[in-house]
């Protein structure tokens, strides 16, 4: 399946509702998120159907429990729930960057076994001027879609890093693990950056000053 978080684009809805796609259409999931549809066993009464050209895509997981993403060491860090941005959401260029980049990496959404519930994109975004963990903390991309494991084979097996996170811890529904990465950039205010590969989509996020 190929799932979102959406809205109609005449409804101001931070969140949005969960939907599947089909062609060229969503269909509302009975659930209130992606987390509750993965913890109900991915099934769930279907409602109303969009266009897809009617709706706006929101990130699939709006705030994460936790964000782990692994390095090229095979090691993870975490990154900044409160960062969450949608896939055509504004990025602004943080205070002290002239410009930033993006390193896409490829994640998995926790489902409610401790398993890989779907596969999705997340868009660190880095500002290489800034010191510290602060060149990181400031914005990440999730999305635009989810596929569930049985419709993205080139994923790969991502059991061994998911056990790895789970060592001596708890994973929950909507947890994001990244791994992998493809630098992209640098990219200025008044860019497009846009990153990804079918079938999940491509994150498209414009990059702007900051406010004040």
């Amino acid at each position: 399946m190929k799932l979102c978080m959406f809205s109609p684009v005449d409804a101001d809805l931070e969140r949005g509702w969960p939907g599947r796609i089909e062609g060229d259409v969503v269909i509302q999931l009975a659930a209130q998120t992606l987390q509750a549809f993965f913890t109900g066993g991915g099934t769930a009464r279907e409602h109303a159907s969009y266009p897809l050209d009617g709706i706006v895509l929101r990130p699939p997981v709006l705030h994460p429990p936790s964000i782990r993403i692994f390095d090229r060491e095979r090691d993870f860090y975490f990154a900044n729930p409160a960062a969450i941005c949608g896939p055509d959401d504004e990025i602004a260029v943080p205070p002290g960057a002239d410009a930033i980049e993006l390193e896409l990496h490829l994640a998995t959404v926790i489902g409610a076994d401790g398993t890989a519930g779907g596969f999705t994109f997340l868009g660190e975004w880095l500002a290489p001027q800034l010191p510290g963990a602060k060149s990181r903390d400031f914005a990440l991309s999730l999305g635009p879609t989810v596929i569930t494991p049985d419709e993205l084979a080139t994923a790969g097996d991502w059991t061994p890093l998911i056990e790895h996170v789970a060592r001596n811890t708890r994973l929950y529904p909507g947890d994001v693990v990244a791994a992998g990465g493809e630098l992209l950039g640098p990219f200025q205010p008044g860019d497009v950056a846009e990153a990804g590969f079918e079938p999940i989509g491509f994150l498209r996020n414009r990059l702007t000053r900051p406010l004040g």
